[in-house]
């Protein structure tokens, strides 16, 4: 009879898989947040990069469906601007968002040291190929996440709605 030996997890594999829980925990609270908005306080135009909380939010998606394409070697054809509007209703926003949240984190639990140590390559949105180690990247994808979260933090003030806490120090904390 085989034994399997369980190796220990390296430290950057184990920070990649709590950066993919640490990501779906503040998109919930955030969407939570959302939800508890009127429609019109939701949608409305303001002064941002993205123009609404909505079109934010639509934005981090839209990044998230890039590089989980790149990182999986399954492009997201269907992206074609990095303003693009996935969904146009909060509901369908906040179903795909879940969806996506999922996926990175089975997409994480699945990396090995191996491959978090190797490279990949995809095709960038101006056509260019390149071949990056997967670590970097990685680490800038959830970065970018963060980012554009603050942004939606900040439009949910504007908003006159209570912003969640969001910042990693309280997730460590509700998953000790």
């Amino acid at each position: 009879m085989s034994q399997t030996v369980s190796l220990p997890v390296s430290l950057p594999l184990q920070h990649v898989r709590r950066f993919a829980r640490y990501n779906a925990w503040a998109n919930t609270r955030l969407y939570d947040a959302c939800a508890a908005l009127p429609q019109a306080d939701y949608m409305a135009a303001r002064p941002s990069f993205f123009g609404s909380l909505h079109n934010t939010l639509n934005h981090i998606l839209v990044g998230d469906s890039i590089w989980m394409g790149r990182f999986t070697a399954q492009p997201a054809t269907h992206i074609t601007a990095l303003d693009q509007i996935l969904h146009t209703d909060f509901a369908a926003l906040r179903s795909a968002r879940a969806a996506m949240d999922a996926a990175i984190i089975a997409f994480c639990d699945g990396l090995d040291d191996a491959a978090l140590g190797g490279t990949f390559t995809y095709t960038n949105t101006r056509g260019q190929t390149f071949t990056d180690p997967l670590f970097p990247p990685l680490t800038h994808f959830f970065n970018h996440q963060t980012h554009h979260r603050g942004q939606a933090h900040g439009l949910l003030s504007q908003a006159g709605a209570a912003a969640p806490e969001l910042d990693l120090i309280y997730f460590l904390r509700a998953d000790a």
